[in-house]
């Protein structure tokens, strides 16, 4: 039977898996603890690496508690929002025609129908983010395919609450977080590189640090800058 760790105020869940060491993750928003470690690993083992770790996990965890989240937004008009890594003020016209956004100098226009409400308009919004990135992500992957000497057979995007992308290597398929349509694009094109290199190796190895290393040299500066961005308000119950 497969057992947690429990050391004081922190909680550790235990995944054991078919590989040869042990990792050790932190996750935002609130600091989840994940420990992968091999399956022949004696829990007393596991715990010991967990707790030599307790330093780091709490700066971890500090971390996410201290940075800053976007408050609720309600898509009204005079709101600000943020597309791109800039700011943007949100013009709110109510209209008996078919709902769009458009963009214009530093304003957000959004056109609804009257009566739409809050999940309505935030939707609208929502597609509307897919939309962008739909037009930015596919260049980025061409452009990656060629210098990674890989293929992405598909991607998919979708709101998700604590990752900015996930990779299938087996499928070439590549999900990326819509919330990357508010940060600068050099930041999500080292998400889009990240998890493109997945599709040579799945885990986050020397391997892996050596790939990004040789072809985006500049990544823990970026992974650094997406880390210190405003995390997102919760807004829909489903994705």
């Amino acid at each position: 039977m497969q057992k947690d760790i429990q050391f004081k105020e922190i909680s550790i869940k235990v995944i054991r898996k078919d590989i040869k060491n042990s990792h050790l993750s932190v996750y935002p928003p609130n600091g989840r603890v994940i420990l992968v470690t091999p399956k022949k690993t004696r829990h007393e083992v596991a715990r010991a690496y967990a707790v030599s770790k307790i330093k780091w996990i709490r700066t971890q965890q500090a971390k996410f508690k201290g940075q800053v989240r976007e408050y609720p937004r309600k898509f009204i008009n005079r709101e600000s929002h943020q597309l791109w890594g800039c700011y943007y003020l949100m013009k709110v016209n109510y209209k008996n025609e078919k709902p769009s956004v458009t963009l214009s100098n530093k304003y957000i226009i959004l056109t609804v129908r009257p009566g739409f409400g809050l999940i309505k308009r935030a939707k609208v919004i929502h597609d509307w983010h897919k939309t962008l990135l739909n037009s930015f992500i596919p260049t980025l992957i061409k452009r990656w395919e060629k210098k990674l000497n890989v293929k992405v057979s598909n991607y998919s995007l979708q709101k998700m609450k604590t990752k900015w992308g996930s990779c299938n290597k087996a499928s070439g398929r590549i999900r990326f977080n819509t919330e990357l349509v508010k940060k600068p694009k050099d930041l999500v094109e080292y998400i889009v590189v990240h998890e493109m290199i997945h599709l040579i190796e799945s885990k986050h190895n020397d391997r892996f640090i050596k790939i990004l290393d040789k072809h985006y040299p500049f990544w823990r500066d970026a992974r650094s800058e997406l880390n210190k961005l405003p995390l997102a308000a919760e807004i829909f119950k489903k994705n």
